[in-house]
Protein backbone atom coordinates (compact mmCIF):
# COMPACT_ATOMS: atom_id res chain seq x y z
CA UNK A 1 0.00 0.00 0.00
CA UNK A 2 2.67 2.54 0.93
CA UNK A 3 4.21 1.74 -2.39
CA UNK A 4 1.47 3.09 -4.58
CA UNK A 5 1.10 6.12 -2.06
CA UNK A 6 4.36 6.74 -2.70
CA UNK A 7 3.98 5.94 -6.34
CA UNK A 8 0.58 7.99 -6.73
CA UNK A 9 2.57 11.43 -4.75
CA UNK A 10 5.19 11.27 -7.24
CA UNK A 11 2.71 11.49 -10.62
CA UNK A 12 0.64 14.26 -8.68
CA UNK A 13 3.64 16.34 -7.75
CA UNK A 14 4.91 15.54 -11.29
CA UNK A 15 1.68 17.09 -12.93
CA UNK A 16 2.11 19.83 -10.70
CA UNK A 17 5.14 20.40 -12.17
CA UNK A 18 3.93 20.56 -15.32
CA UNK A 19 1.36 23.09 -14.54
CA UNK A 20 3.24 25.70 -13.65
CA UNK A 21 6.61 25.37 -15.04
CA UNK A 22 6.69 28.10 -17.68
CA UNK A 23 8.56 25.97 -20.11
CA UNK A 24 6.28 22.99 -20.29
CA UNK A 25 4.68 24.97 -23.53
CA UNK A 26 6.31 25.10 -26.85
CA UNK A 27 9.23 27.35 -26.74
CA UNK A 28 9.76 29.31 -30.36
CA UNK A 29 12.87 31.17 -29.07
CA UNK A 30 14.42 27.70 -29.37
CA UNK A 31 14.11 26.85 -32.51
CA UNK A 32 16.87 27.28 -34.99
CA UNK A 33 17.14 29.99 -37.01
CA UNK A 34 16.71 29.26 -40.89
CA UNK A 35 19.36 31.96 -42.04
CA UNK A 36 22.54 31.19 -42.21
CA UNK A 37 25.30 34.06 -42.18
CA UNK A 38 27.34 34.06 -44.80
CA UNK A 39 29.71 36.91 -43.58
CA UNK A 40 28.49 40.45 -42.84
CA UNK A 41 25.64 41.28 -44.28
CA UNK A 42 24.96 38.33 -46.57
CA UNK A 43 22.66 35.68 -45.20
CA UNK A 44 21.22 32.46 -46.87
CA UNK A 45 17.53 31.50 -45.36
CA UNK A 46 16.17 28.49 -47.11
CA UNK A 47 12.55 27.35 -46.11
CA UNK A 48 10.53 25.06 -46.25
CA UNK A 49 7.28 25.82 -48.94
CA UNK A 50 3.57 25.20 -47.41
CA UNK A 51 2.69 23.33 -50.10
CA UNK A 52 4.43 20.33 -50.94
CA UNK A 53 5.38 20.10 -54.35
CA UNK A 54 5.60 16.81 -56.42
CA UNK A 55 8.89 17.61 -58.01
CA UNK A 56 12.53 18.27 -55.96
CA UNK A 57 12.79 19.10 -52.31
CA UNK A 58 9.97 21.76 -52.06
CA UNK A 59 12.75 24.42 -50.91
CA UNK A 60 12.58 28.31 -50.92
CA UNK A 61 16.25 29.47 -51.24
CA UNK A 62 16.89 33.50 -50.51
CA UNK A 63 20.14 35.22 -50.39
CA UNK A 64 19.66 38.35 -48.42
CA UNK A 65 22.13 41.04 -48.73
CA UNK A 66 22.16 44.56 -46.49
CA UNK A 67 22.84 47.45 -49.36
CA UNK A 68 25.21 48.91 -46.72
CA UNK A 69 27.86 46.06 -47.63
CA UNK A 70 26.62 45.04 -50.72
CA UNK A 71 25.66 46.74 -54.13
CA UNK A 72 24.30 45.36 -57.54
CA UNK A 73 25.74 45.70 -60.92
CA UNK A 74 24.30 44.44 -64.12
CA UNK A 75 26.17 42.41 -66.74
CA UNK A 76 24.95 41.70 -70.20
CA UNK A 77 26.46 39.42 -73.49
CA UNK A 78 25.45 42.17 -75.56
CA UNK A 79 27.98 44.62 -74.06
CA UNK A 80 31.49 44.66 -75.80
CA UNK A 81 33.51 44.26 -72.11
CA UNK A 82 31.40 40.74 -71.94
CA UNK A 83 30.36 39.59 -75.31
CA UNK A 84 28.95 35.97 -74.81
CA UNK A 85 25.98 34.39 -73.02
CA UNK A 86 27.29 32.67 -69.88
CA UNK A 87 25.81 30.33 -67.08
CA UNK A 88 25.30 32.75 -63.40
CA UNK A 89 28.06 30.44 -62.49
CA UNK A 90 30.54 31.76 -64.64
CA UNK A 91 29.49 34.71 -64.42
CA UNK A 92 30.21 35.14 -60.65
CA UNK A 93 33.65 33.62 -61.24
CA UNK A 94 34.76 35.69 -64.36
CA UNK A 95 33.59 39.19 -62.96
CA UNK A 96 34.88 38.60 -59.30
CA UNK A 97 31.14 38.60 -57.64
CA UNK A 98 30.00 37.52 -54.55
CA UNK A 99 26.97 36.01 -55.89
CA UNK A 100 24.27 36.48 -59.16
CA UNK A 101 20.70 35.30 -60.49
CA UNK A 102 19.33 36.28 -63.88
CA UNK A 103 18.73 39.81 -64.22
CA UNK A 104 15.01 38.91 -66.81
CA UNK A 105 13.47 37.17 -69.30
CA UNK A 106 15.16 37.03 -72.80
CA UNK A 107 14.66 37.12 -76.65
CA UNK A 108 14.91 34.76 -79.05
CA UNK A 109 17.74 36.79 -80.38
CA UNK A 110 19.35 35.20 -76.91
CA UNK A 111 20.62 38.49 -75.90
CA UNK A 112 18.09 41.08 -75.35
CA UNK A 113 15.93 41.68 -72.19
CA UNK A 114 11.96 41.30 -72.90
CA UNK A 115 11.56 44.25 -71.65
CA UNK A 116 13.55 47.63 -70.72
CA UNK A 117 17.57 47.38 -69.40
CA UNK A 118 20.49 49.65 -69.27
CA UNK A 119 23.27 50.46 -67.10
CA UNK A 120 25.34 53.59 -67.77
CA UNK A 121 27.69 51.74 -70.15
CA UNK A 122 25.22 49.77 -72.21
CA UNK A 123 21.69 49.49 -73.14
CA UNK A 124 20.56 46.22 -73.51
CA UNK A 125 16.78 46.81 -74.53
CA UNK A 126 15.47 50.67 -75.01
CA UNK A 127 11.65 49.32 -75.25
CA UNK A 128 9.75 49.96 -72.24
CA UNK A 129 6.89 47.62 -71.75
CA UNK A 130 3.51 47.70 -69.79
CA UNK A 131 5.40 45.51 -67.03
CA UNK A 132 5.14 47.44 -63.76
CA UNK A 133 7.80 46.80 -61.97
CA UNK A 134 11.52 48.33 -62.82
CA UNK A 135 14.63 47.72 -60.40
CA UNK A 136 16.67 50.43 -60.36
CA UNK A 137 19.95 51.13 -58.52
CA UNK A 138 23.56 52.80 -58.70
CA UNK A 139 21.77 56.87 -57.89
CA UNK A 140 22.89 59.59 -58.73
CA UNK A 141 22.79 61.29 -55.56
CA UNK A 142 23.29 60.00 -52.53
CA UNK A 143 20.39 60.84 -50.82
CA UNK A 144 18.79 58.25 -52.81
CA UNK A 145 17.59 54.87 -51.80
CA UNK A 146 20.54 52.63 -53.27
CA UNK A 147 18.09 49.77 -54.78
CA UNK A 148 14.72 50.02 -54.92
CA UNK A 149 11.82 48.82 -57.40
CA UNK A 150 9.47 51.16 -59.16
CA UNK A 151 5.69 50.17 -59.16
CA UNK A 152 4.84 52.64 -61.43
CA UNK A 153 0.73 51.86 -59.97
CA UNK A 154 2.30 53.59 -57.08
CA UNK A 155 5.52 56.11 -58.33
CA UNK A 156 6.23 58.33 -61.18
CA UNK A 157 8.88 56.34 -63.52
CA UNK A 158 9.52 58.83 -66.14
CA UNK A 159 11.30 61.27 -62.73
CA UNK A 160 12.58 58.51 -61.00
CA UNK A 161 13.87 56.95 -64.45
CA UNK A 162 16.29 60.03 -64.50
CA UNK A 163 17.83 59.76 -60.95
CA UNK A 164 19.28 56.28 -61.49
CA UNK A 165 22.22 54.57 -63.50
CA UNK A 166 20.92 51.40 -64.18
CA UNK A 167 17.64 50.15 -64.24
CA UNK A 168 16.10 46.24 -65.07
CA UNK A 169 12.08 45.95 -66.13
CA UNK A 170 10.42 43.29 -65.21
CA UNK A 171 6.75 41.21 -64.35
CA UNK A 172 5.33 42.17 -60.93
CA UNK A 173 5.24 39.79 -58.23
CA UNK A 174 4.04 41.88 -55.42
CA UNK A 175 2.78 45.61 -55.47
CA UNK A 176 3.91 48.74 -53.50
CA UNK A 177 0.64 47.55 -51.25
CA UNK A 178 1.78 43.95 -50.45
CA UNK A 179 -0.30 42.12 -52.74
CA UNK A 180 -0.14 39.03 -55.05
CA UNK A 181 -0.45 40.65 -58.91
CA UNK A 182 -0.11 36.54 -60.37
CA UNK A 183 -3.49 35.64 -61.63
CA UNK A 184 -3.43 31.57 -60.61
CA UNK A 185 -2.79 29.65 -63.96
CA UNK A 186 -1.77 25.79 -64.65
CA UNK A 187 1.44 26.45 -65.75
CA UNK A 188 4.03 25.66 -63.29
CA UNK A 189 8.07 25.95 -63.46
CA UNK A 190 11.04 26.38 -61.08
CA UNK A 191 11.15 30.30 -60.58
CA UNK A 192 13.95 33.00 -59.68
CA UNK A 193 13.22 36.36 -58.52
CA UNK A 194 14.71 39.50 -56.89
CA UNK A 195 13.08 41.67 -54.25
CA UNK A 196 13.27 43.65 -51.27
CA UNK A 197 12.14 43.42 -47.58
CA UNK A 198 11.10 46.12 -45.59
CA UNK A 199 14.63 47.35 -44.28
CA UNK A 200 15.55 47.59 -48.25
CA UNK A 201 17.72 44.47 -48.66
CA UNK A 202 17.86 42.64 -51.73
CA UNK A 203 16.37 39.56 -51.75
CA UNK A 204 17.74 36.37 -54.18
CA UNK A 205 14.95 34.25 -54.49
CA UNK A 206 14.87 30.85 -56.23
CA UNK A 207 12.85 27.75 -56.16
CA UNK A 208 13.52 24.62 -57.53
CA UNK A 209 10.41 22.70 -57.29
CA UNK A 210 7.93 23.73 -59.59
CA UNK A 211 4.90 25.98 -58.52
CA UNK A 212 2.36 28.53 -60.22
CA UNK A 213 3.91 32.05 -59.71
CA UNK A 214 0.33 32.55 -58.06
CA UNK A 215 1.33 29.93 -55.32
CA UNK A 216 4.40 30.92 -54.76
CA UNK A 217 3.50 34.01 -53.55
CA UNK A 218 1.61 33.27 -51.63
CA UNK A 219 3.93 31.34 -49.73
CA UNK A 220 6.78 34.15 -50.00
CA UNK A 221 4.53 36.33 -48.52
CA UNK A 222 3.41 33.78 -45.94
CA UNK A 223 7.50 33.72 -44.71
CA UNK A 224 8.62 35.46 -41.80
CA UNK A 225 11.26 37.46 -43.85
CA UNK A 226 9.26 40.96 -44.13
CA UNK A 227 8.67 41.00 -48.29
CA UNK A 228 8.03 44.09 -49.35
CA UNK A 229 8.16 43.83 -53.39
CA UNK A 230 9.45 40.90 -55.12
CA UNK A 231 9.55 40.98 -59.41
CA UNK A 232 9.87 37.48 -61.62
CA UNK A 233 13.04 37.49 -63.63
CA UNK A 234 12.87 33.84 -65.06
CA UNK A 235 11.61 29.85 -65.04
CA UNK A 236 12.58 26.73 -65.75
CA UNK A 237 15.79 25.30 -66.26
CA UNK A 238 17.17 28.93 -67.15
CA UNK A 239 16.10 29.91 -63.73
CA UNK A 240 19.80 30.19 -61.49
CA UNK A 241 21.59 31.38 -58.22
CA UNK A 242 25.04 30.99 -57.88
CA UNK A 243 27.00 31.98 -54.22
CA UNK A 244 30.60 32.85 -53.78
CA UNK A 245 31.02 33.56 -50.59
CA UNK A 246 34.77 32.80 -49.93
CA UNK A 247 35.15 29.18 -49.00
CA UNK A 248 30.77 28.67 -49.14
CA UNK A 249 29.95 28.11 -52.67
CA UNK A 250 26.23 27.31 -53.71
CA UNK A 251 24.83 26.45 -57.29
CA UNK A 252 20.94 26.50 -57.82
CA UNK A 253 19.69 25.47 -60.97
CA UNK A 254 16.14 25.01 -61.86
CA UNK A 255 14.70 22.36 -63.74
CA UNK A 256 10.81 21.67 -64.50
CA UNK A 257 8.25 24.06 -67.11
CA UNK A 258 5.31 22.60 -67.85
CA UNK A 259 4.97 21.69 -71.73
CA UNK A 260 8.54 21.82 -72.19
CA UNK A 261 10.52 20.36 -69.20
CA UNK A 262 8.47 18.46 -67.17
CA UNK A 263 10.69 16.83 -64.76
CA UNK A 264 13.45 17.09 -62.48
CA UNK A 265 16.68 15.90 -63.76
CA UNK A 266 18.21 18.79 -64.99
CA UNK A 267 21.93 19.82 -63.80
CA UNK A 268 23.44 21.88 -66.84
CA UNK A 269 23.62 25.65 -65.96
CA UNK A 270 22.57 26.96 -68.83
CA UNK A 271 24.25 30.31 -70.34
CA UNK A 272 22.16 33.06 -70.11
CA UNK A 273 22.34 36.59 -71.79
CA UNK A 274 21.93 39.35 -68.91
CA UNK A 275 23.15 38.71 -65.25
CA UNK A 276 22.63 40.44 -62.13
CA UNK A 277 25.20 39.92 -59.40
CA UNK A 278 26.25 41.17 -56.20
CA UNK A 279 29.22 42.97 -55.13
CA UNK A 280 31.01 43.58 -52.04
CA UNK A 281 31.37 47.60 -51.56
CA UNK A 282 34.61 49.10 -50.83
CA UNK A 283 35.41 50.81 -47.31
Amino acid sequence: MKSFQHLLLIILLSASMLTISPGAGPSHSAEPSVWKNLESGLDLGVFQASKKSAFSDSLIRILRADTSFFGLRLLNASSKDQGKRQSVKDWVNKNGLVAAINASMYQKNMMSSVSFMKNRQHTNNTWVSKDKTILVFDPDEKNLLPVRIIDRDCEDFNTLRKKYGTLVQSIRMISCHGENMWAQQKKMSSIAAIGLDHQNRVLFIHVRSPYTSHDLINMLLELPIGLKQAMYVEGGADAQLFINAGEKKYDFIGSYSTGSREHDENTYSKPIPNALGLVRLKK
